[in-house]
């Protein structure tokens, strides 16, 4: 199939579809600036200083620097937690949105991003499920309780020219340990997946209403199988998928894989559409 006729085809599932899925991995947040971490060269472009040291992003990812070195730790999640405040949401979720809103019964986000690209870009907070918890949400490292609050809205001081946090870090209101963002990091087993869980709840529940002649469509952007969160739970839902990805577009029979980024294939799906 062409690439003009793949995108007629998903402007037709979407504009047949009674509702979406749509699947977003960490490719959905480069078109709006965001760093790509795939593989080691591409972390220690936007963070040079872990190169010297030796770490990469599976490395500093790890909830360990929390007790060994806070100001280290906070110093990578602070200035992500800053950059994604700061980021404005590309076209492409607007888009994705609109696709949703035409849909009978419209649409549900499931991603694996912790950037809470999406509530900004105006999806509802109930159509979300953040898979692998949101960077702007915190909780005790210990952690001393199942508790999770809303990182404070004063940046953390970070020095530049080494990515270390200094002066004041955030602190547990109820022990007084380091806090850490309320995200799965590598070899976490402390993370509190409260709120995940519940936001996992209202995608089920959101699915249960479905009847048996429901027309799913499955929107994947950018999900591919280094972190395989995203890719494998649209794998367990009906429905025809859409997947969009640079590098990793290939489906299976009955499915549409168009090989590009977000923003540039989701205009022209919905020039197709309008």
């Amino acid at each position: 199939m062409q690439p003009e006729q793949k995108f007629r085809a998903a402007a037709d599932a979407i504009a047949a579809a009674d509702a979406l899925v749509i699947g977003a991995g960490a490719g959905m947040g480069v078109d709006s600036g965001l760093p790509d971490f795939r593989g080691p060269e591409g972390f220690w472009r936007a963070y040079p200083p872990f190169r010297a040291l030796g770490l990469n992003f599976t490395d500093l990812a790890n909830p360990h620097w929390f007790e060994a070195d806070p100001a280290l730790a906070w110093g990578f999640y602070g200035h992500r937690l800053k950059l994604y405040r700061e980021t404005v949401p590309h076209k492409g979720f607007t888009l994705l949105k609109q696709f949703g809103e035409a849909c009978r019964d419209g649409a549900f986000v499931f991603t694996s991003n912790v950037d809470g690209q999406f509530s900004k870009a105006g999806f509802e907070a109930p159509q979300i499920t953040e898979c692998h918890g949101a960077i702007g949400h915190l909780q005790c490292s210990v952690p001393c309780r199942n508790a999770i609050w809303e990182a404070p809205a004063e940046a953390v001081n970070i020095d530049p020219d080494s990515f270390r946090a200094s002066g004041e870090l955030p602190l547990c209101p109820y022990c007084g340990a380091i806090a850490r963002p309320n995200i799965l990091m590598f070899g976490d087993g402390n993370w509190i997946s409260d709120r995940s869980d519940r936001q996992s709840a209202n995608f089920n529940r959101w699915l249960q209403r479905r009847d048996p002649d429901w027309r799913l469509v499955k929107i994947e952007i950018g999900a591919g199988s280094d972190v395989p969160s995203v890719r494998w739970q649209l794998q367990q839902l009906p429905g025809q998928l859409i997947r969009i990805n640079p590098r990793e577009w290939q489906t299976g029979p009955g499915d549409i894989g168009i090989a590009g980024g977000a923003l540039k294939i989701l205009n022209r799906v919905a020039e197709q559409l309008r």
